[in-house]
């Protein structure tokens, strides 16, 4: 799919390495992102998903 985008890219005029630099940044970011949340713990995403409603429950109650 890269080999795709680049060949694509290299056939606009003034495209430089820059833009493909950060294409790359961007899509490994999300590659991490994504490998991180898979190998978190269950509890911890409950703990997490939790949040908000706790959160609003002492909002409702302080008032």
């Amino acid at each position: 799919m890269f080999k795709f985008i680049k060949q694509y890219a290299e056939t606009i005029n003034n495209v430089d390495i820059y833009p493909m630099i950060s294409l790359l940044i961007f899509f490994s970011f999300f590659i991490v992102l994504l490998v991180f949340v898979k190998k978190m713990k269950k509890e911890r995403v409950d703990v997490l998903s939790n949040l908000p409603l706790e959160n609003e429950e002492l909002t409702n109650s302080t008032i």
